[in-house]
């Protein structure tokens, strides 16, 4: 029954930002009487949903969420409060609400006398909510630096071109990816070398994340295709204006470079959750050097660039193996002719 809780949450994957995604399953002698999804924010959580198809049969039955019910005002009336006005006899939610003011529904469904547990399937409802987790208990996102680079770890041209070193199936995956982020991050290098829109394209989806640019200077054009339809953020550490169609932010560092750590901190005020970096290699490596990424994915294609491109990132020379940064991979699948790689720092 959690395993379906957590299969309708995957329903709002690509809606239900700034939000988590929530699935719930209603039973009584263990048969589904009500279920229900969150889909996105202002519209009725998912144990609401669940509620109605319910009916009187919600009296003394057992509710499975994969997050705690929510325990506040929002945009929307308390869960807790639905949940024991309707009698349920039991919740059982896969993880604990980590929002502090959403949080201890727990405890208020114990106090009408509603029995209430959790631990669930809890892993694997992280994952699912990872970057709302990381919002709530970190203060910024969860950062996923997407890569696409030859066996020779090669990610463009001497002069910056890069599209495409991956085959149609990577592609469309990374489209994938992409339509779940709440934003894409790239920099001016890649603005200006290959002039991506960084919309989602290659699949269906309701609605197309927020695109972001780090630019120091300020220096993207105003033909540029990325402020097409506007929904764009640029972060700068220059003055001016900034192009038609984007919203400026100025975050400098000491040196003269954009903040990436208070970047982050900003996108998460505006409720991202899951960021996607697709930029050069020196964005990258910036991002890796100030701790910035949680997650790589990465797509490796059988063939060979040479040492004059460009690599995944821009690291400092080590003086011996002991200190490379080590990943943990979580999964390799094939795609195509590419090979798609999923690891975090270890």
């Amino acid at each position: 029954m959690m395993g379906r809780a957590l299969s309708l949450a995957e329903k709002g994957l690509y809606t239900a930002t700034p939000n988590p995604r929530v699935g719930c399953v209603i039973t009584r002698n263990e048969e589904i009487v009500g279920e229900g999804w969150h889909e996105k924010p202002g519209e009725p959580h998912a144990e609401v949903l669940a509620l109605r198809a319910a009916g009187e049969r919600a009296a003394n039955a057992t509710i499975y969420v994969n997050l705690e019910p929510c325990n506040h005002q929002g945009r929307t009336p308390p869960c807790v409060e639905a949940l024991v006005k309707s009698k349920v006899g039991r919740v059982v939610a896969a993880m604990r609400d980590p929002n502090p003011v959403a949080a201890h529904g727990g405890e208020a469904l114990i106090s009408a006398g509603i029995a209430f547990e959790h631990g669930l399937l809890e892993d694997e409802a992280r994952e699912l909510n990872i970057g709302f987790v990381s919002r709530m208990t970190r203060g910024r996102p969860w950062v996923r630096l997407k890569v696409a680079a030859t066996l020779d770890g090669r990610t463009a041209l001497a002069d910056g071109k890069s599209q495409w070193i991956t085959g149609p199936a990577a592609r469309r995956d990374g489209h994938r990816w992409r339509a779940r982020a709440c934003a894409v991050l790239t920099g001016i290098g890649t603005v200006s070398a290959d002039d991506p829109r960084l919309t989602v394209r290659d699949i269906e989806t309701p609605r197309q994340p927020l695109r972001v640019i780090v630019d120091s200077r300020l220096e993207t054009p105003a033909t540029a295709r990325i402020l097409e339809g506007g929904n764009v953020l640029i972060f700068t550490a220059g003055t001016g204006k900034g192009p038609r169609g984007a919203e400026v932010v100025r975050l400098p560092n000491p040196d003269r470079k954009v903040d990436l750590p208070r970047m982050l901190e900003e996108l998460a005020r505006r409720g991202i959750n899951e960021l996607q970096v697709e930029a050069g290699f020196r964005l990258n490596g910036s991002l890796v050097r100030e701790g910035c990424v949680d997650e790589f994915l990465v797509y490796l294609n059988p063939s060979f660039l040479g040492e004059a491109a460009q690599g995944m990132l821009d690291l400092p020379a080590l003086a011996a193996l002991g200190e490379r940064r080590r990943l943990r991979l979580l999964s390799v699948e094939r795609l195509g002719d590419d090979l798609r790689i999923v690891a975090r720092p270890a």
